[in-house]
């Protein structure tokens, strides 16, 4: 009989977070009056010039460019990173997944800092590497002397950060960067909501690494579109990476691995770069007045954030318990139950009108 390899009968499974039309039917509420606060998509959605771009597509029935030149071309102008240093992706997390694989042998360790983004754990045991947790502080701060004791004894192929950190909106400390680089293994700084940092600039540019990977060996650094540029249906990403490492990604990425239509939108929201700053600030001040809002809840202690969402603990009632209520209601939010995030939620930042959907059924709870 066939069956499927055995490392994978205890593998544990990645949930991912559904969309409108399937919560809708699920829920039997109409789609227009879903409030969803649970996967930090961007809710004012792309700059119009994408879908000016993706009505107007000329070549759908030609496979996309392998290489993604244009697109690498014009992310090299956004950046300040040679194009020939870059690599366009289906989302970030192809980008991981390949890092993965060209990067460790089976038994090779990756290093990484719960609670944290679970594609890292979930893609170094699909390329059945082992993953080495060093948990965060209480304030979700590295536990520098833990982790550098963990690169000794382990010796990891790969650490991954997260800049901002998911779920807590933390972005790690200078110190422990620049430790964890001091070493050998190749340190994957994943910069998936760095636009939103407070003190990053217009679109994170003053907190970015990006451009720190040409002059470091052991530097990665990943970004996406899904979130700033509200394209999470589209599915495009992009990596810097050093001169050593590019070969072996090329020789082993999928050859047509960005599509034509999310290759045109990401080329669009380049050339609507105002625009979209202009959403991210808004998201910005919103994350503040949402904030100062979950902090009046008394039974919420929500975490500072610099990224799109808000991390709360749950305080006298079940975390999963006021998801389900809020959902009854058609609002989604994220909820934690692990050793690490005991009774807590998370909330991604929305528009004025959703947080006050959101605020009368907190109060109703209350």
């Amino acid at each position: 009989m066939l069956r499927g390899s055995s490392r994978f009968n205890d593998f544990p499974p990645y949930t991912p977070i559904e969309p409108y039309e399937v919560l809708s039917a699920r829920m039997g509420i109409p789609m227009e009056r879903i409030v969803k606060l649970d996967a930090n998509e961007n809710p004012y959605g792309p700059s119009p010039k994408v879908r000016e771009a993706l009505a107007s597509l000329p070549f759908v029935h030609i496979y996309p460019d392998p290489e993604s030149r244009s697109l690498r071309q014009a992310l090299a102008d956004f950046t300040g990173v040679p194009a020939e240093n870059l690599m366009a992706g289906a989302g970030a997390d192809e980008l991981i997944d390949l890092i993965l694989r060209v990067m460790i042998e089976p038994g090779d360790c990756v290093l990484t800092f719960p609670p944290t983004f679970g594609m890292y754990a979930f893609d170094t045991r699909l390329n059945a590497g082992q993953v080495v947790e060093i948990p965060r502080r209480a304030d979700f701060s590295i536990d520098l002397e833990r982790a550098l004791d963990a690169v000794r004894r382990y010796r990891p192929r790969v650490i991954f950060l997260t800049a901002p950190n998911n779920p807590d909106g933390q972005l790690p400390r200078f110190e422990e960067v620049e430790a964890l680089l001091a070493g050998d293994a190749l340190v994957v700084i994943d910069e998936a909501y760095i636009e939103f940092a407070s003190a990053g600039g217009r679109l994170g540019e003053r907190l970015s690494r990006i451009r720190q990977v040409v002059e470091r060996e052991n530097l990665v650094v990943l970004r996406t579109f899904s979130k700033w540029a509200g394209l999470a249906g589209l599915r495009v990403g992009y990596g810097a990476f050093p001169n050593w490492l590019l070969p072996v990604l090329w020789k082993a990425k999928q050859p047509y691995n960005v599509n034509v239509a999310a290759s045109a939108a990401a080329l669009a929201s380049l050339q609507d770069l105002d625009y979209l700053a202009e959403n991210v600030e808004k998201i910005r001040q919103q994350r503040q007045d949402l904030f100062e809002q979950l902090s009046a809840v008394s039974f919420l202690q929500p975490v500072p954030s610099d990224a799109n969402f808000i991390l709360c603990r749950v305080e006298g009632k079940d975390a999963r318990g006021l998801k389900q209520s809020l959902m009854q209601g058609g609002i989604f939010i994220r909820y934690y139950d692990t050793p690490l995030l005991r009774n807590f939620i998370r909330i991604s930042v929305g528009r004025p009108q959703d947080h006050e959907v959101l605020m009368d059924a907190l109060r109703r709870l209350a």
